[in-house]
């Protein structure tokens, strides 16, 4: 089994909260992460109907059945449970006592915030990274066979081609989701809406022109965006700016927490056809930027990550905010490296003067310039 690197830090809070909670997308690998590290533990689905209806109609008795250390997977089906664990973890005082997993962030959220405030410690666990593959059998190949394969575990751990397994992964996951979310009645038009969002990763997000290609209302696709973000599918990456400058772009970009799954959207199968195609930089600039956004979340750092752009398109494709200081970082997929790659990182210095200015390119060779830090796309742990 992959060692996840979440591993230390859910192990760390075990000892400190006495509710454990970990979300992420269907098939990250969450049930085997907690069954690996919890072990002798009780575990129970609540997917099955069986076990639900138990913790439906006797919330107490279904936690007195699994008296002692317990593993609750997809709990969002029973969120009133939560309240039953809430007065459980105050009465018995242990910490590490209820491992709860979900795979819907929004509908396990809303709960968690109302009856576990204090008592929980949060995680989100998203598929693979890099930094977790690369010193593995798995490893090995560029950066396109990654963004073509994603990072799913059962593509690794089980060989599977990734167009044996997105295809299912949409129909049987996905779909499921969005009805259980959301009544969506016309489940071809929202795969349109999914290709549609696939096609704008890397953009500003545009509700109205999305919603006109597929003739939905605006509404509909802010809804409907609403679902792919509880699923953990798409994310918004919120721009960067301040009350003092009012010529900053202001609207979110789109991207895929996994690549392999935003390629199936546009039917790119193979790398020449990657190579030729119009969101190849895109998709390179979606890998990296999850890439990081996965260390965050990993190494639970206190991070935020935006990007930031002007009125005059002066543009920084990501920017991590630590508090005490700010690290830009242009991506670039060529393999090599030219002078203009660095024009967006010094304007944006010589405003904030931020001295971090940072490069990833896709190119396999890191460089330590005087004035820049150039980074392989290996190397996105080095940040």
């Amino acid at each position: 089994m992959i060692q996840r690197i979440l591993s230390e830090q859910i192990m760390k809070y075990s000892r400190k909260f006495p509710v454990i909670a970990i979300t992420g997308p269907r098939q990250s690998g969450k049930t085997t992460l907690v069954k690996s590290i919890f072990t002798g533990y009780n575990y129970v689905n609540l997917e099955e109907p069986d076990k639900r209806q138990f913790a439906l109609d006797d919330p107490r008795g279904f936690l007195n059945q699994y008296d002692g250390n317990l593993i609750i997977d997809e709990a969002q089906y029973v969120p009133d449970l939560f309240s039953y664990i809430q007065v459980y973890a105050d009465d018995k005082r242990e910490m590490g006592r209820y491992i709860i997993t979900g795979s819907q962030n929004f509908l396990l959220m809303e709960k968690i915030s109302q009856s576990l405030a204090g008592r929980v410690a949060l995680f989100n666990l998203l598929p693979f990274s890099y930094e977790e593959l690369k010193e593995t059998t798995s490893s090995g190949g560029n950066y396109q066979s990654y963004i073509l394969k994603g990072f799913y575990p059962a593509i690794y751990d089980r060989n599977i081609e990734p167009a044996e397994w997105y295809p299912n992964y949409l129909s049987t996951y996905v779909e499921r989701d969005v009805r259980n979310i959301l009544n969506v009645g016309n489940l071809i038009q929202f795969r349109q809406f999914m290709q549609m969002c696939a096609g704008s990763v890397g953009q500003l997000i545009n509700f109205s022109s999305i919603g006109n290609s597929i003739g939905i209302s605006n509404n509909t696709v802010k809804q409907w965006f609403s679902i792919l973000e509880t699923s953990f599918i798409a994310f918004r990456l919120q721009p960067y700016f301040n009350n003092t400058n009012k010529r900053l772009v202001k609207s979110p970009k789109l991207y895929f927490y996994d690549t392999g799954l935003a390629c199936e959207l546009l039917g790119i199968r193979t790398e020449e056809h990657l190579n030729t195609h119009f969101a190849k930089g895109a998709l390179f600039e979606n890998l990296i930027i999850v890439e990081l956004l996965k260390k965050i979340h990993n190494k639970k750092l206190n991070s935020r990550m935006y990007f930031w752009r002007d009125s005059n398109a002066n543009e920084i494709d990501c920017l991590i905010d630590q508090g005490n200081k700010i690290t830009p970082i242009e991506i670039k997929s060529s393999q090599t490296i030219s002078p203009s790659f660095f024009k967006g990182l010094d304007y944006f210095d010589n405003i904030f003067e931020t001295g971090n200015k940072t490069l990833i390119y896709g190119g396999d060779e890191t460089q330590a310039r005087t004035d820049y830090n150039v980074l392989s796309w290996k190397s996105t742990d080095k940040i």
